[in-house]
Order: structure tokens, then C-alpha cells, then sequence
């Protein structure tokens, strides 16, 4: 998933840009931006991206049928 074709350009995970806080990053050509912010030299960081959590399974729903072939 990190190196997906489709990601959302983002100031938050550009090679130039740094994050200041949750809601702030730097950009050496547009100075202080908002993270979700981005511009036409965007290019993809796949270290700076956290991809989300994945989910926890549920097992509460489960039953020993579902483990039965």
C-alpha cells in the first residue's frame, strides 16, 4: 500500500517538505502550508507516509462453524 500509483500528492509526505505539527508543514518554494496541501513539484516520500492502522478482527461475531469445512 505504501507504494501505490494512486496516492493523494500531499505536503505531508513530499521529499521537500517537513511537518511542523499536525496541521502545518514547511515547503522550500511556498514557506508554511497546511499538510494537505500540495503543489506541481510534488514528489512521493514513501517513508514519510504512515499508512493507516490496520483493522482488528472481530471475534466476538466468530463461531466454531466458521473454522469447519
Amino acid at each position: 500500500m505504501l507504494f501505490r500509483k494512486d496516492i493523494e500528492p500531499r505536503c505531508a509526505y513530499c521529499t521537500k517538505g517537513n511537518v511542523i505539527n499536525d496541521r502545518e508543514a514547511t515547503c522550500p518554494w511556498k514557506g508554511v502550508v497546511a499538510v494537505e496541501y500540495h503543489c506541481f513539484r510534488f514528489k512521493y516520500d514513501p517513508f514519510k507516509r504512515v499508512p493507516p492502522r490496520p483493522r482488528k478482527l472481530e471475534t466476538s461475531r466468530l463461531s466454531e462453524e466458521d473454522f469447519s469445512i
